[in-house]
């Protein structure tokens, strides 16, 4: 029998698109958007549409199992769940009555992003158990979130729907057709009422190509070009000097840094046009509504919080906020009532459990100072050895011996080849969830759509089994899906209409409302910062970073070609990296960096720093500036001859807020490769 039952997709990404899942039996044969979700409107990216061959393919685990060979080789042999519960519970308690249970780390990332198998009972859980904590917003994500915390408080602004009103459209670090799909027909719908658009970012991605303006600046000089537009608004009389007395604060003091930066001084190390700049300043004075949509690829360097934060604040400076349309797109996490440390039983934590950086996890796996020592980890919800950056240090991390390493995946990633028990996890088509997003104001809720894989679990169940294991009896680690999902959200606050989350019907988004509409900054959502204004001189960030004002760091590195690795449309960070589909990876290069190398388009090409080095297909293509390589993100171990990927060559030092990922301080070298060589 055919069925044609809803769904959500829980992928990393701002859409959270609504789905319709056509199902033969007990298998999805199809996947496709629906309507349940206005914003996304029945359309999907072409990723989830090879969700069937995710699930049903060669790759799913379907039962628990234990190594039998060298660690990372992938050799397991099949075991009962009982047996390994039994394992993890042995190991788990020596390792703890030796070195404690902060020697017991969990690693978990973005892979779904329900609020049940994202981060609930799995939580519950390690708390309970006492084992280190994970700081894991730093990979991706936590620099932004901390830039627009310490700007604007958690407060979201405007709604993507409202973007179709602006009349200026600027998209800042932001590839939307493969990290925000349904942002593009809402640019169109722009686009035909007359709106002007504009692209900031290192690549000519495919919607430069319909823009009015692009400026390809070079990786992580976002601080410079953002400071030199302020400054020049201020010299042409572009600043609004009564939105400022009354709203803004620090405004002075983020303009004294911004003011040396002249068109030209900016223009030479941004690698943009001084023209251009003044182009964008006088098209930003003039027009309004005006928005600007960032996206995270400005955060992945080590200025990234400081280019953030600039950009963040020339909508403050230009008064373009209190209007349908105009401001800034962003803050759309904050439109839920989230109750984190409800669900996941911070009730549990004790003040002096430490926190592990999940940036360099790697580092900390061979650190003989780290005390205690990191004894057992337990990865889930993500593939570190493709993800993280330093690779090889990762995976020489785990491939020690003394270390204790479970693995709990939907497929058999390249992380799982490093563990000693491996657990089948559901796939979100398989057990209830409820799901938020980062890029819209709409809540969902999803139930299975077809019975568990073999004899995979959800997290939850997985969780639950485990704490029975080791003798955890509290309730709240028992707690069903129903109640966890209720859990999740401040049920008497009205957003929720007085709808039990758990309730929440299958066929319906509940769209987050403010003060009776939609979320408008100065209209109907206000700047929660301490001083109740948005703060470009930060408060919150002095006391978190000792960083009240941006700043800027130029790259130090001996090697001339910075290496950026953006989103892919074939993966969302590596989920479906195991499909074949997905196997073509190339490294793109300027034709003038190509020449001075003597590379041609198609050439097999090493690229290498003191980190590693990755061969590749050489594209040679204007597509990308001068002095810049790029190679998207995601691919796994088998695309390169040599087991590297890009991540390998990405360095391990923090961003100046969050202790953030700098992927794009990538510094490399390529040249020419002998064919069947490695």
């Amino acid at each position: 029998m055919t069925q044609l039952l809803p769904s959500v997709c829980p992928l990393d990404c701002p859409d959270t698109c609504s789905l319709t899942v056509t199902v033969e039996g007990k298998k999805i044969t199809k996947v496709r958007g629906s309507h349940v979700n206005p914003l996304t409107q029945g359309t999907i990216c072409g990723k989830v549409s090879h969700y069937p061959e995710f699930v049903h393919g060669p790759d799913r685990l379907l039962y628990p199992m234990q190594r039998v060979g060298p660690k990372g080789e992938g050799e397991f042999r099949r075991i009962s769940w009982d047996q390994a519960l039994e394992l993890i519970y042995d190991r788990f308690t020596t390792i703890s009555r030796e070195y404690g249970p902060q020697a017991i780390l969990p690693l978990n990332y973005g892979g779904p992003h329900g609020f049940l198998a994202g981060g609930s009972m799995d939580l519950r859980f390690f708390h309970r158990l006492g084992a280190s904590r994970l700081s894991r917003r730093p990979l991706c994500g936590g620099v932004k979130e901390q830039a627009f915390f310490g700007t604007f408080g958690a407060v979201p602004l405007m709604r993507p729907e409202h973007v179709a009103h602006a009349r200026l459209i600027i998209l800042w670090g932001n590839n939307v057709t493969v990290s925000q799909l349904h942002l593009v027909p809402i640019i169109n719908q722009a686009r035909k009422q007359g709106a002007k658009l504009v692209v900031v970012d290192p690549r000519r991605i495919q919607i430069t190509r319909q823009a009015d303006m692009h400026l390809a600046l070079t990786p992580g000089t976002d601080v410079v070009l953002a400071w030199a537009l302020a400054a020049e608004l201020e010299r042409s009389g572009g600043l609004d000097r009564g939105f400022i007395d009354q709203h803004v604060l620090g405004a002075e003091a983020f303009l004294e840094r911004a003011r040396p930066w002249t068109p030209e001084k900016a223009a030479e190390v941004c690698g943009v046009g001084a023209d251009q700049i003044r182009q964008l300043a006088e098209m930003y004075q003039a027009i309004s509504p005006a928005v600007i949509c960032p996206g995270n690829g400005p955060e992945r360097n080590q200025n990234g919080g400081s280019g953030l934060r600039a950009v963040f604040a020339l909508p403050a400076l230009a008064g373009k906020f209190g209007v349908l349309g105009g401001g800034l797109l962003q803050g759309a996490s904050a439109s839920f009532p989230k109750t984190p440390a409800r669900l996941q039983g911070e009730e549990f934590v004790q003040p002096e459990i430490r926190t592990v950086n999940i940036v360099t996890v790697g580092r900390d796996l061979l650190n003989g100072q780290l005390r205690p020592p990191i004894k057992g980890l337990f990865i889930y919800n993500h593939n570190p050895v493709i993800v993280h950056p330093d690779q090889n240090t990762m995976k020489r991390g785990l491939l020690r011996q003394d270390l204790f390493t479970v693995v709990c995946d939907i497929v058999r990633t390249d992380s799982v080849r490093y563990a000693d028990v491996v657990l089948p996890a559901c796939s979100h088509f398989e057990y209830p969830d409820l799901y938020p997003a980062y890029g819209h104001h709409f809540l969902q809720r999803a139930e299975p759509v077809i019975p568990a894989v073999g004899e995979s679990l959800p997290n939850t169940e997985i969780f639950r089994r485990l704490a029975r294991r080791f003798g955890f009896t509290e309730p709240a680690l028992q707690a069903s899906d129903a109640e966890l999902m209720d859990e999740a959200l401040a049920l008497d606050d009205p957003r929720l209409q007085g709808i039990r989350p758990s309730q929440l019907p299958l066929d319906r988004a509940l769209s987050m409302q403010f003060n009776g509409g939609d979320a408008i900054l100065f209209k109907t959502t206000f700047p929660k910062t301490p001083s109740g204004k948005i703060e470009l001189l930060s408060s919150h960030l002095e006391k978190a970073y000792g960083a009240p004002l941006p700043t800027f760091r130029p790259v130090a590195s001996r090697y001339p070609l910075a290496l950026i690795s953006p989103g892919s449309d074939k993966r969302t960070t590596s989920t479906f990296g195991g499909l074949r589909y997905s196997d073509e990876v190339w490294l793109e290069m300027h034709p003038e960096d190509a020449v001075a190398r003597h590379l041609r388009d198609g050439m097999l090409v090493r690229v290498w720093n003191d980190l590693g080095e990755v061969h590749l297909r050489l594209r040679v293509t204007d597509d990308v500036p001068q002095g810049v390589v790029c190679s998207l993100k995601g691919a796994w171990l088998r695309t390169s001859d040599n087991q590297q990927t890009v991540s390998a060559l990405a360095p391990a030092h923090y961003a100046d807020l969050c202790e953030g990922a700098c992927y794009n301080d990538a510094r490399v070298e390529v040249s020419a490769m002998m064919e069947g060589t490695c």
